[in-house]
């Protein structure tokens, strides 16, 4: 799968009470917006780790997306 980010994203990602928060700028948004979209179409158990070692801005807690399966699949 191929991951694009667009120039000057910023995403931080919180745990609050049991509550995540992504909170990021345009660049951010659309990035992974990008990614969401190509994870999609991507097998089964495919997912996407987001930490502040690779994207995620200083502080960050880790964020794990995975593709699932659907009534469609």
């Amino acid at each position: 799968m191929r991951i694009e980010w667009i120039d000057g994203f910023e995403i931080h990602v919180s745990v609050d009470h049991g509550k995540a928060v992504i909170s990021a700028n345009k660049e951010g948004l659309l990035s992974l917006a990008k990614q969401l979209t190509a994870l999609a179409e991507e097998n089964l158990g495919s997912h996407i780790h987001y930490d502040e070692h690779n994207s995620l801005e200083e502080g960050s807690a880790d964020l794990t997306i995975e593709r699932i399966s659907t009534e469609e699949d």
